[in-house]
């Protein structure tokens, strides 16, 4: 039997509104915010993209993690990009920045960075140097607030892409990388071959 919607967010709109009242995700959460929503976003049985970024909401980055790595190579750019969110936010920034250059050409991207790569690579930066401070302070607020802008940029125009419609099976939405990407991800991930890790 498929996974049935929670009673309290039976729709996308409802969680989606829900889960814009949590704290911004901006610096590594050490676990999610609300543990109790993995399933309720998990039962909509949304288009992978739109789940990944609603765990990223939620500061549940495995369960993004899971989603993201079966679409890390095009055409899933917004899985890539969402890829390069969950690492900012985790405090992997060398991974972030490289996802982001690798879709800094892809509409999504552009439509949520209007001022290009350069904008967004300073506004990792920023969060970066956040981190190292450990200053609390209206710096936090504004990354933050822009933090959520980014995310929500990504889901509103996977909602227009994708639907929020249920998907019986997301295995259409997943990208078998190609064998010069599988190659490169196996050496890093297990060969000690660069900073990159999946």
């Amino acid at each position: 039997m498929a996974n049935q919607p929670d009673p309290k967010f039976p729709t996308f709109s409802a969680l989606y509104t829900h889960l814009l009242t949590l704290p911004p995700p901006l610096l590594p959460p050490g676990k999610s915010t609300s543990p109790t929503l993995t399933s309720s976003i998990a039962a909509l049985s949304l288009h992978p993209t739109l789940e990944t970024a609603f765990h990223i909401l939620n500061n549940d980055l495995p369960s993004a993690h899971f989603l993201v790595r079966h679409m890390q190579s095009p055409p899933a750019y917004e899985g890539m990009f969402l890829h390069g969110i969950l690492h900012r936010i985790e405090g992997d920034y060398d991974n972030a920045r490289a996802w982001y250059g690798n879709v800094s050409d892809s509409e999504v991207f552009q439509k949520t960075w209007p001022g290009g790569k350069d904008e967004a690579l300073g506004f990792i930066a920023r969060v970066e140097g956040l981190k190292k401070s450990g200053d609390s302070s209206e710096e936090e607020e504004e990354l933050g607030k822009r933090s959520l802008e980014e995310i929500k940029e990504v889901v509103e125009w996977c909602k227009e892409k994708f639907g929020e419609q249920r998907m019986q099976d997301a295995s259409g939405a997943w990208v078998k990388p190609d064998e010069a990407n599988r190659q490169m991800a196996e050496e890093m991930v297990s060969g000690g071959e660069g900073f990159r890790k999946f």
